[in-house]
């Protein structure tokens, strides 16, 4: 399951932000998972829990904001919107497809408890 190790390297881009910033404890992860990228979100969610016991962030709460697959289909020539790398191409079904995005993995923002309105970092 390598859900647990994006876990743990999550729980580390968190705790060097928020000492960065001063913080005592993170109240919100906010991630953006392409729907390419070959991450569960359920297991990431699990391992997120059992990651963050013991941290700044045993306490927040984990969003997850699917990003949509996208490539270029070289049959037709249109860029299109892919719910699996290797489904074909939903415009006119050819199999040779480029994908251009939708495979990241990022934490995209924090709220983090530094004073009684809390900070967001990007």
């Amino acid at each position: 399951m390598h859900e647990m190790s994006l876990a743990a390297s999550v729980r580390e881009i968190v705790e060097d932000t928020a000492r960065a910033h001063g913080a005592g404890q993170v109240r919100v992860v906010r991630l953006r998972i392409g729907a390419l990228a070959a991450v569960e979100p359920d297991a990431l969610r699990f391992c997120f829990d059992v990651v963050m016991k013991g941290s700044l962030a045993e306490s927040a709460r984990l969003e997850i904001e699917t990003v949509p697959g996208s490539g270029w289909c070289w049959d037709c020539e249109r860029a299109v919107t892919l719910g699996s790398a290797d489904a074909p191409c939903p415009a006119c079904g050819g199999h040779r497809l480029h994908v251009t995005g939708g495979t990241e993995m990022r934490v995209h923002e924090l709220d983090l408890g530094v004073t009684q309105e809390s900070e967001t970092c990007a």
